[in-house]
């Protein structure tokens, strides 16, 4: 009996995006590994440009896999892209311009 989870969308970091690279490009190029939940750049909040990374949602497990080994290191727009699972987001201290209240 299979587990539900390997049927769970799996995220993937996706680092060395060209700025430019907009969230369907993205979408679209990772479509080749196999079937995208979704596809995100990040964006700085203060310019309002691409920080040049992102994040991809593979629909499972398999697809998600294929995505590691065909674009890991690999170029995309004259950049290597480094792709890998994506990490849960760590605790950031609070505080930043205001300071600790």
């Amino acid at each position: 009996m299979r587990s539900t989870l390997s049927y769970m969308a799996k995220k993937l970091y996706v680092g060395g995006l060209p700025y430019k690279t907009t969230n369907d490009e993205l979408k679209a190029h990772f479509s080749a590994a196999g079937a995208v939940a979704s596809a995100t750049i990040i964006m700085d909040k203060m310019t309002g440009r691409s920080k040049g990374f992102g994040f991809v949602e593979m629909e499972n497990d398999a697809d998600a896999a294929t995505a590691i080994s065909m674009f890991d290191g690999k170029d995309y727009e004259g950049r290597n892209l480094t792709v890998n699972e994506a990490r849960p987001m760590e605790e950031r201290p609070q505080g930043g311009f205001r300071g600790n209240r």
